[in-house]
């Protein structure tokens, strides 16, 4: 017999039957003849009893033993998977042994566990600022720069920082109130324009002082530039000197406004700013930097891409098969709204999403089967991914919480 002690167990495993598996690291020792090849393939050996000894986890060693004895390798539910493999591969017994059964649940708990430690370290890694208070020391103002990476990156790190994360959300409402403010006909006479301008002047100039700050804060300008949090802060500081520039060559051009070119080019200046002005939206995602809730989201939908494409791909194979039947039931009604194909993608569109407005509306007996085949359809697809959307969601913002916490 050979005589097997595994972390202070012993077992006992006939020669004969361990030699048949000879590629096994107890088939090599037993075929094995060599004492210094012997000592080898243990950790070591005890001549008066005649033990190898490995240093190794007993607890799986039972289902090695058991492998050995039988010819099959089991695989119990509570294992870890990483934990199983790594002893198996040091015993140098392969997965084929096992029943298939086994080894496809073991599989799918591998990829569970990899696709788990995988989110774990993005949802550390979203969390985890670029750079730190101690990647400053012996830089140039490497003191001055960390202290203001803990001033404008680290609200935790004193009260002027807290000051300064919470001005900088409100300044952020005020601007989105004021960017809506201005389209309200009582605000566009010349004392309210004037206040608009000026409340945004003081928050394009905050919001530059802050782009500026973490510009200084930065140890590395390609990894600041490829931030997308500093993407945003770029974009919602942008409109502003790009309005300014545009309104000066607005005024140039209307001092020559008699040639009709230039009276054309002052419309299109006008359009252009329009649009501008627009960009100022994208202010709001400004929130997201201190906001749990809108990073658990983005993540969300980062990590549930697929899902959500697959969801859009079924809405666009819904719209399309419901407005060709709707089509070739109604076409033939007088003064019907569904003309053609394309004029019923948008009642096939409002009707997978169960909102319905009602704006086109068959008329037909079999119009309205397809109609009520369109809207059950709609409440099926729309049912599937709120519950792992939501889940997922709820669980990446409780993970992020607990991190924000710890540090």
């Amino acid at each position: 017999l050979l005589n097997i002690n595994v972390g202070g167990k012993l077992f006992q495993i006939a020669y004969k039957v361990a030699a048949q598996y000879p590629i096994t690291r107890l088939g090599k020792l037993a075929l094995c003849t060599d004492p210094m090849k012997k000592l080898q393939l243990c950790d070591d050996y005890s001549v008066q009893r005649n033990e190898y000894f490995f240093d190794r986890d007993p607890s799986i060693f039972h289902y090695i033993f058991h492998f050995y004895r039988s010819g099959v390798l089991w695989i119990m539910d509570e294992m870890c998977p990483s934990n199983f493999v790594e002893e198996i591969e040091y015993w140098g017994i392969h997965m084929k042994y096992t029943q298939r059964c086994c080894r496809i649940l073991f599989e799918e708990k591998q990829d569970e566990l990899s696709e788990y430690l995988k989110i774990e370290k993005e949802l550390e890694a979203e969390l985890e600022p670029l750079d730190s208070a101690g990647h400053f020391q012996g830089k140039f103002l490497g003191q001055f720069r960390g202290m203001v990476w803990n001033l404008i990156e680290n609200p935790y790190s004193s009260v002027a920082a807290k000051i300064i994360a919470v001005m900088s959300s409100v300044f952020v409402l005020i601007s989105i109130v004021s960017m809506t403010l201005s389209t309200v006909e009582e605000m566009q006479h010349k004392t309210g324009k004037v206040w608009m301008e000026q409340l945004e002047m003081v928050c394009a100039i905050f919001f530059t002082s802050e782009y500026l700050m973490r510009l200084i804060s930065s140890t590395s300008f390609k990894n600041f530039l490829r931030a997308a949090f500093n993407a945003v802060d770029l974009v919602a500081i942008l409109p502003f000197y790009i309005q300014i520039l545009f309104e000066n060559l607005d005024e140039a051009d209307t001092l020559y406004h008699e040639e009709l070119h230039k009276v054309e080019n002052v419309s299109k200046l006008g359009k252009v700013l329009k649009l501008i002005k627009l960009m100022r939206i994208f202010r709001i995602l400004k929130l997201a930097r201190h906001s749990t809730g809108l990073r658990a989201f983005g993540f969300t939908m980062r990590q549930c891409y697929q899902q959500v494409c697959c969801l859009f791909l079924f809405i666009a194979m819904g719209v399309f098969t419901f407005s060709a039947l709707m089509h070739s039931v109604e076409h033939d009604v007088p003064g019907t709204s569904f003309t053609s194909i394309p004029y019923a993608w948008w009642w096939a569109a409002v009707s997978l999403s169960t909102v319905g407005y009602g704006d086109t509306v068959p008329d037909t007996v079999l119009g309205r089967m397809v109609a009520f085949a369109c809207i059950s359809f709609g409440i099926i697809l729309n049912g599937m991914p709120i519950s792992i959307l939501y889940n997922k969601f709820s669980d990446y913002y409780a993970k992020l919480k607990a991190h924000e916490i710890e540090t």
